[in-house]
Protein backbone atom coordinates (compact mmCIF):
# COMPACT_ATOMS: atom_id res chain seq x y z
CA UNK A 1 0.00 0.00 0.00
CA UNK A 2 1.53 3.30 -1.05
CA UNK A 3 -0.59 5.88 0.73
CA UNK A 4 -0.74 9.44 -0.56
CA UNK A 5 -2.55 12.47 0.73
CA UNK A 6 -4.61 14.69 -1.57
CA UNK A 7 -2.52 17.36 -3.25
CA UNK A 8 -2.13 20.57 -1.25
CA UNK A 9 -0.37 23.83 -1.97
CA UNK A 10 2.65 22.43 -0.12
CA UNK A 11 2.78 19.26 -2.21
CA UNK A 12 1.64 20.29 -5.68
CA UNK A 13 4.51 19.74 -8.08
CA UNK A 14 5.19 22.94 -9.98
CA UNK A 15 7.77 21.99 -12.58
CA UNK A 16 9.32 25.37 -13.44
CA UNK A 17 9.91 25.54 -17.19
CA UNK A 18 10.77 29.13 -17.99
CA UNK A 19 12.26 30.57 -21.13
CA UNK A 20 15.61 30.80 -19.40
CA UNK A 21 15.56 27.05 -18.71
CA UNK A 22 14.32 26.03 -22.15
CA UNK A 23 17.85 25.76 -23.45
CA UNK A 24 18.96 23.32 -20.76
CA UNK A 25 19.35 19.61 -21.53
CA UNK A 26 16.92 17.29 -19.79
CA UNK A 27 18.16 15.75 -16.53
CA UNK A 28 19.49 12.23 -16.87
CA UNK A 29 17.27 10.94 -14.07
CA UNK A 30 13.63 11.38 -13.11
CA UNK A 31 14.38 14.65 -11.35
CA UNK A 32 12.00 17.58 -11.53
CA UNK A 33 13.31 20.06 -14.09
CA UNK A 34 13.59 22.62 -11.29
CA UNK A 35 12.11 23.27 -7.90
CA UNK A 36 8.92 21.34 -7.19
CA UNK A 37 7.34 23.96 -4.98
CA UNK A 38 8.50 27.00 -6.88
CA UNK A 39 8.92 30.09 -4.74
CA UNK A 40 7.00 33.18 -5.71
CA UNK A 41 8.44 36.66 -5.38
CA UNK A 42 6.46 37.05 -2.15
CA UNK A 43 8.09 33.91 -0.74
CA UNK A 44 11.60 35.25 -1.28
CA UNK A 45 12.23 37.69 1.55
CA UNK A 46 15.46 39.28 2.77
CA UNK A 47 15.98 38.65 6.49
CA UNK A 48 16.08 41.88 8.47
CA UNK A 49 19.19 42.99 10.35
CA UNK A 50 17.19 42.67 13.58
CA UNK A 51 16.65 39.01 12.80
CA UNK A 52 20.37 38.65 12.18
CA UNK A 53 21.05 39.80 15.72
CA UNK A 54 18.25 37.71 17.20
CA UNK A 55 19.47 34.28 16.11
CA UNK A 56 23.11 33.76 17.08
CA UNK A 57 24.26 30.16 17.02
CA UNK A 58 23.86 28.88 20.57
CA UNK A 59 26.79 27.23 22.27
CA UNK A 60 26.33 23.46 22.57
CA UNK A 61 24.71 22.50 25.87
CA UNK A 62 24.45 18.76 25.24
CA UNK A 63 25.83 15.98 23.09
CA UNK A 64 23.56 16.40 20.06
CA UNK A 65 24.57 13.05 18.57
CA UNK A 66 23.72 10.92 21.63
CA UNK A 67 20.36 9.17 21.29
CA UNK A 68 18.48 6.41 23.14
CA UNK A 69 19.91 2.90 22.98
CA UNK A 70 17.80 0.55 20.85
CA UNK A 71 15.99 -2.41 22.34
CA UNK A 72 15.53 -5.67 20.47
CA UNK A 73 13.22 -5.39 17.47
CA UNK A 74 10.00 -7.39 17.75
CA UNK A 75 8.82 -9.29 14.66
CA UNK A 76 6.72 -7.24 12.23
CA UNK A 77 3.05 -7.35 13.16
CA UNK A 78 3.85 -8.11 16.81
CA UNK A 79 4.41 -4.70 18.36
CA UNK A 80 4.47 -4.56 22.20
CA UNK A 81 1.11 -3.89 23.83
CA UNK A 82 0.63 -0.24 24.76
CA UNK A 83 3.64 0.92 22.73
CA UNK A 84 3.79 3.79 20.25
CA UNK A 85 4.47 1.20 17.56
CA UNK A 86 1.27 -0.69 18.44
CA UNK A 87 -0.71 2.53 18.07
CA UNK A 88 0.80 3.02 14.61
CA UNK A 89 0.03 -0.59 13.73
CA UNK A 90 -3.61 -0.17 14.79
CA UNK A 91 -3.90 2.87 12.52
CA UNK A 92 -2.60 0.79 9.64
CA UNK A 93 0.22 3.00 8.37
CA UNK A 94 3.17 5.10 9.50
CA UNK A 95 2.94 8.88 9.03
CA UNK A 96 6.31 10.33 8.05
CA UNK A 97 6.86 14.06 7.62
CA UNK A 98 9.06 14.59 4.59
CA UNK A 99 9.98 17.34 2.16
CA UNK A 100 8.83 15.99 -1.18
CA UNK A 101 10.92 18.48 -3.15
CA UNK A 102 14.48 17.49 -2.23
CA UNK A 103 15.99 15.63 -5.15
CA UNK A 104 18.04 12.58 -4.09
CA UNK A 105 16.79 12.62 -0.49
CA UNK A 106 13.02 12.87 -0.66
CA UNK A 107 11.12 13.95 -3.75
CA UNK A 108 7.98 13.00 -5.62
CA UNK A 109 8.86 11.36 -8.93
CA UNK A 110 6.90 13.37 -11.53
CA UNK A 111 6.21 10.24 -13.59
CA UNK A 112 5.04 7.86 -10.87
CA UNK A 113 3.95 10.31 -8.11
CA UNK A 114 5.88 8.03 -5.72
CA UNK A 115 8.08 9.62 -3.03
CA UNK A 116 11.65 8.47 -3.66
CA UNK A 117 15.14 9.08 -2.30
CA UNK A 118 17.55 8.11 0.45
CA UNK A 119 15.31 9.33 3.28
CA UNK A 120 12.23 7.77 1.69
CA UNK A 121 14.07 4.43 1.77
CA UNK A 122 14.76 4.90 5.48
CA UNK A 123 11.13 5.75 6.26
CA UNK A 124 10.02 2.65 4.36
CA UNK A 125 12.47 0.56 6.41
CA UNK A 126 10.70 1.75 9.59
CA UNK A 127 7.30 0.90 8.09
CA UNK A 128 8.56 -2.54 7.08
CA UNK A 129 9.79 -3.20 10.63
CA UNK A 130 6.32 -2.42 12.01
CA UNK A 131 4.10 -4.01 9.35
CA UNK A 132 6.32 -6.28 7.27
CA UNK A 133 5.35 -4.05 4.32
CA UNK A 134 7.53 -1.04 3.38
CA UNK A 135 4.65 0.63 1.54
CA UNK A 136 2.56 1.10 4.68
CA UNK A 137 3.72 4.68 5.02
CA UNK A 138 2.05 8.01 4.31
CA UNK A 139 4.49 10.75 3.40
CA UNK A 140 3.06 13.99 4.71
CA UNK A 141 4.54 17.15 3.12
CA UNK A 142 6.32 19.45 5.56
CA UNK A 143 8.04 22.80 5.14
CA UNK A 144 11.46 23.29 6.71
CA UNK A 145 10.17 25.76 9.32
CA UNK A 146 7.33 23.42 10.35
CA UNK A 147 9.29 20.23 10.97
CA UNK A 148 9.58 20.48 14.74
CA UNK A 149 6.05 21.81 15.16
CA UNK A 150 4.56 18.87 13.26
CA UNK A 151 6.36 16.40 15.54
CA UNK A 152 5.32 18.26 18.69
CA UNK A 153 1.69 18.49 17.58
CA UNK A 154 1.42 14.79 16.76
CA UNK A 155 0.57 15.51 13.12
CA UNK A 156 3.25 12.98 12.15
CA UNK A 157 4.85 9.98 13.86
CA UNK A 158 8.31 11.13 12.84
CA UNK A 159 10.09 13.55 10.53
CA UNK A 160 12.85 12.33 8.23
CA UNK A 161 13.74 15.48 6.31
CA UNK A 162 17.44 16.50 6.22
CA UNK A 163 16.99 17.70 9.81
CA UNK A 164 20.22 18.62 11.57
CA UNK A 165 20.40 17.52 15.19
CA UNK A 166 21.10 20.48 17.48
CA UNK A 167 20.87 20.99 21.23
CA UNK A 168 18.16 23.62 20.77
CA UNK A 169 16.05 21.19 18.77
CA UNK A 170 16.70 18.37 21.22
CA UNK A 171 15.06 20.52 23.89
CA UNK A 172 11.85 20.24 21.83
CA UNK A 173 11.91 16.74 20.32
CA UNK A 174 13.84 13.49 20.54
CA UNK A 175 16.20 12.42 17.77
CA UNK A 176 17.36 9.09 16.46
CA UNK A 177 21.03 8.31 16.16
CA UNK A 178 22.73 10.08 13.26
CA UNK A 179 21.87 8.50 9.91
CA UNK A 180 23.82 10.85 7.64
CA UNK A 181 26.68 13.35 7.95
CA UNK A 182 26.96 16.40 5.74
CA UNK A 183 28.08 20.05 5.84
CA UNK A 184 27.17 23.46 4.49
CA UNK A 185 28.67 24.80 1.24
CA UNK A 186 27.78 27.32 -1.47
CA UNK A 187 26.00 27.01 -4.84
CA UNK A 188 26.41 29.69 -7.53
CA UNK A 189 25.90 30.05 -11.25
CA UNK A 190 28.90 29.22 -13.38
CA UNK A 191 31.01 32.32 -13.95
CA UNK A 192 30.18 33.78 -10.54
CA UNK A 193 33.10 35.48 -8.75
CA UNK A 194 32.07 33.74 -5.52
CA UNK A 195 34.46 30.91 -4.66
CA UNK A 196 34.46 30.80 -0.85
CA UNK A 197 32.51 32.04 2.16
CA UNK A 198 34.73 35.12 2.28
CA UNK A 199 33.40 36.24 -1.13
CA UNK A 200 29.80 36.55 0.12
CA UNK A 201 30.14 39.98 1.75
CA UNK A 202 27.15 42.06 0.65
CA UNK A 203 25.86 39.26 -1.60
CA UNK A 204 22.28 37.97 -1.47
CA UNK A 205 22.47 34.43 -0.08
CA UNK A 206 19.43 32.15 -0.03
CA UNK A 207 18.54 29.48 2.55
CA UNK A 208 15.33 27.96 3.92
CA UNK A 209 13.58 29.73 6.78
CA UNK A 210 13.83 27.76 10.02
CA UNK A 211 17.02 25.98 8.92
CA UNK A 212 20.42 25.90 10.55
CA UNK A 213 21.75 26.98 7.15
CA UNK A 214 19.95 30.33 7.41
CA UNK A 215 21.23 30.74 10.98
CA UNK A 216 24.79 30.24 9.74
CA UNK A 217 24.29 32.86 7.03
CA UNK A 218 22.85 35.26 9.61
CA UNK A 219 25.80 34.71 11.94
CA UNK A 220 28.48 34.93 9.24
CA UNK A 221 31.13 37.61 9.88
CA UNK A 222 31.18 38.22 6.12
CA UNK A 223 27.70 39.78 6.57
CA UNK A 224 25.98 38.60 3.41
CA UNK A 225 22.35 39.60 2.83
CA UNK A 226 20.28 36.59 3.99
CA UNK A 227 17.22 35.70 1.91
CA UNK A 228 14.72 33.25 3.43
CA UNK A 229 12.39 30.96 1.44
CA UNK A 230 9.95 28.21 2.49
CA UNK A 231 12.15 25.31 1.33
CA UNK A 232 15.78 24.97 0.29
CA UNK A 233 14.82 23.91 -3.24
CA UNK A 234 13.09 27.29 -3.72
CA UNK A 235 16.56 28.81 -3.59
CA UNK A 236 17.38 27.17 -6.91
CA UNK A 237 14.50 29.03 -8.52
CA UNK A 238 15.67 32.29 -6.96
CA UNK A 239 19.20 31.69 -8.26
CA UNK A 240 17.91 30.92 -11.76
CA UNK A 241 15.82 34.10 -11.75
CA UNK A 242 18.74 36.24 -10.61
CA UNK A 243 16.99 37.14 -7.35
CA UNK A 244 19.94 35.92 -5.26
CA UNK A 245 23.68 35.64 -5.86
CA UNK A 246 24.23 32.32 -4.09
CA UNK A 247 22.57 29.48 -2.22
CA UNK A 248 24.06 28.10 0.98
CA UNK A 249 22.86 24.90 2.58
CA UNK A 250 23.98 21.30 3.12
CA UNK A 251 26.07 20.08 0.21
CA UNK A 252 23.85 17.02 -0.19
CA UNK A 253 20.94 19.33 -1.00
CA UNK A 254 23.13 21.47 -3.24
CA UNK A 255 24.15 18.36 -5.19
CA UNK A 256 20.49 17.70 -5.95
CA UNK A 257 20.07 21.28 -7.17
CA UNK A 258 23.20 21.09 -9.33
CA UNK A 259 21.90 17.84 -10.85
CA UNK A 260 18.79 19.72 -11.96
CA UNK A 261 20.60 22.75 -13.41
CA UNK A 262 23.92 22.10 -15.17
CA UNK A 263 24.72 25.83 -15.08
CA UNK A 264 24.94 25.75 -11.28
CA UNK A 265 28.08 24.67 -9.44
CA UNK A 266 29.08 23.98 -5.84
CA UNK A 267 32.10 25.97 -4.64
CA UNK A 268 34.28 26.21 -1.55
CA UNK A 269 34.89 23.71 1.26
CA UNK A 270 32.39 22.64 3.90
CA UNK A 271 32.25 25.13 6.76
CA UNK A 272 29.88 23.30 9.13
CA UNK A 273 29.12 19.79 10.33
CA UNK A 274 25.48 18.75 9.93
CA UNK A 275 24.44 15.41 11.48
CA UNK A 276 20.97 14.33 10.30
CA UNK A 277 18.56 12.54 12.62
CA UNK A 278 14.92 11.40 12.60
CA UNK A 279 12.78 13.59 14.87
CA UNK A 280 10.22 11.93 17.18
CA UNK A 281 8.00 13.31 19.94
CA UNK A 282 9.49 13.34 23.43
CA UNK A 283 6.35 11.47 24.53
CA UNK A 284 7.33 8.51 22.32
CA UNK A 285 10.76 7.44 23.53
CA UNK A 286 9.92 3.81 22.79
CA UNK A 287 9.55 4.78 19.13
CA UNK A 288 12.99 6.44 19.22
CA UNK A 289 14.54 3.21 20.50
CA UNK A 290 12.64 1.24 17.85
CA UNK A 291 13.79 3.56 15.06
CA UNK A 292 17.38 3.26 16.31
CA UNK A 293 17.06 -0.51 16.14
CA UNK A 294 15.81 -0.24 12.56
CA UNK A 295 18.63 2.15 11.68
CA UNK A 296 21.26 -0.15 13.20
CA UNK A 297 19.92 -3.08 11.17
CA UNK A 298 19.65 -0.92 8.02
CA UNK A 299 23.33 -0.12 8.36
CA UNK A 300 24.47 -3.62 9.36
CA UNK A 301 22.73 -5.48 6.53
CA UNK A 302 24.10 -3.17 3.82
CA UNK A 303 20.84 -1.35 3.08
CA UNK A 304 22.35 2.03 4.01
CA UNK A 305 25.13 1.59 1.47
CA UNK A 306 22.77 0.22 -1.18
CA UNK A 307 20.49 3.24 -0.79
CA UNK A 308 23.49 5.60 -0.95
CA UNK A 309 24.66 3.96 -4.16
CA UNK A 310 21.19 4.26 -5.67
CA UNK A 311 20.55 7.90 -4.81
CA UNK A 312 23.73 9.65 -3.69
CA UNK A 313 26.48 8.23 -5.89
CA UNK A 314 26.77 11.67 -7.51
CA UNK A 315 28.46 12.74 -4.25
CA UNK A 316 31.23 10.17 -4.69
CA UNK A 317 31.95 6.69 -3.35
CA UNK A 318 29.87 5.70 -0.31
CA UNK A 319 31.44 6.75 2.99
CA UNK A 320 31.29 4.58 6.08
CA UNK A 321 27.83 4.89 7.66
CA UNK A 322 27.69 6.98 10.85
CA UNK A 323 28.63 5.25 14.08
CA UNK A 324 25.74 5.54 16.55
CA UNK A 325 26.18 7.25 19.91
CA UNK A 326 23.86 6.64 22.88
CA UNK A 327 23.39 8.49 26.12
CA UNK A 328 22.15 5.51 28.17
Amino acid sequence: MNRRRPCTSASVAVWLVTAVLAVLPAPSTAAPTAATTAATTADIAPVAHQARMAVPMAAPACDPRASLRPAGLPPPGQMPAGSSMEAIARRGFLIAGADQNTFLFGYQDPRTRRVEGFEADLARAVAKAIFGDPERVEFRPVNVADRIRMVESGAVDLVVNTLTITCDRKAQVEFSAVYYETGQRILVNQGSPVATLADLRGKRVCAARGSTSLQRVLASPERPVPVGVPNAVDCLVALQRGEVDAVSTDDTLLAGMAAQDPRAQIVGPRFTDEPYGIAVSKANQDLVRFVNGVLARWIADGSWTASYNRWLAVLGPPPAPPTPSYRD
